[in-house]
């Protein structure tokens, strides 16, 4: 996917994220976990190409941050703060699946997966990877 169709791709699931949260974060939680993720990879590939250390075909999946170790052997490449960043992504997605695929988590459990989502979005951000596209 080129710059632009990640950075439309981050712009729609933002404008999803904020409908649910306006609408109740508890009742939208799978909706939470989906596009959550779904920015946080597109962000990180628009990250990794900005440093050459992807080609522009490889895609990311959020798959790949099931764990670490797989995580690592999906990324090969060396990139600024690797680990830092591979560890957060494989927290937000051991939440993900919870949220999407396992029964209703209590509000503050919801309140933290958008936190640590926040973290990861204001993170790549300090990396020159701003989510509005600017």
């Amino acid at each position: 996917m080129n710059e632009e169709d990640h950075r439309k791709a981050v712009r729609e699931s933002l404008e999803v994220i904020k409908e649910a949260v306006y609408k109740g974060m508890e009742q939208r939680q799978r909706t939470l976990g989906f596009h959550c993720s779904a920015v946080a990879i597109d962000l990180l590939e628009l990250f990794l190409h900005q440093q050459n250390c992807i080609s522009p075909g490889k895609i990311l999946k959020h798959d790949f941050f099931s764990s670490e170790k797989k995580a690592l052997r999906k990324l090969p490449e060396e990139f600024p703060d690797k680990e830092k960043v591979i560890a957060m992504v494989v927290k937000l997605e051991a939440k993900r699946n919870s949220l999407c695929y396992g029964k209703r988590k209590p509000k503050k459990d919801v309140e933290e997966y958008l936190a640590l989502f926040r973290t990861i979005q204001q993170f790549l951000e300090t990396k020159g990877i701003k989510a509005d596209g600017e």
